[in-house]
């Protein structure tokens, strides 16, 4: 079975299933604080093409986008329920629409922000690059608990740049040289196994 083929059963069969705890998730969204229940961001894919990824709104409504890309601790920008979203990655379920669309993987490297790929080395930025975006990913194990990590740092902006994203390009360049269904799978299987361990 293809990867594309593999992604897209997959993405249907999880829209379909999911679809009643999709629906009671988006009105929790609804009641705990006013805007969309979905949040929208420009995100770079394959090839270095953009495209808007899905995720369910975990913040409260800027219509300005004010405020740093990365999060960073407790932070106060995020809302009573997307705190609870955040931890259980129910937040990233969406993303399932842009993989069955094509746009995405259910694992690959994840997808950045134009601002952190300019930072991308150019040795590994094409080959990062050359595949599809993912839900998930080795750097999406490892770095579950980034946020707290970053608020640790004195300069998070800085140490996220020059300490935490070189590390995800060396697992995404890993990730890239051994793709297969099989690695898919396994690495499926440690992303459910990292979220129930939670």
């Amino acid at each position: 079975m293809s990867k594309r083929l593999f992604d897209w059963v997959l993405a249907s069969l999880g829209l379909l299933l999911l679809s009643p705890a999709l629906l009671l998730v988006a009105l929790a969204i609804k009641l705990d604080s006013p805007g969309p229940v979905l949040f929208r961001q420009e995100r770079v894919g394959r090839f270095g093409q953009p495209f808007r990824i899905h995720k369910f709104r975990t913040m409260r409504h800027d219509p300005q986008g004010a405020g740093p890309q990365i999060t960073v601790g407790a932070d106060r920008r995020i809302s009573r329920i997307g705190g609870l979203l955040r931890g259980s990655k129910l937040d990233e379920l969406p993303q399932l629409i842009d993989v069955w669309l094509g746009r995405m993987s259910l694992v690959g490297p994840r997808p950045e922000v134009p601002r952190y790929v300019a930072h991308y080395p150019a040795e590994v930025r094409d080959k990062v690059l050359s595949v599809r975006p993912g839900i998930t990913d080795l750097a999406s194990i490892e770095y579950r608990d980034e946020s707290s990590v970053l608020a640790r740092a004195q300069d998070p902006e800085h140490a996220y740049i020059h300490e935490i994203l070189p590390h995800k390009l060396e697992l995404a360049v890993r990730y890239v040289d051994q793709a297969s269904v099989w690695t898919d799978i396994r690495l499926i299987a440690r992303t459910l196994a990292a979220i129930a361990r939670r």
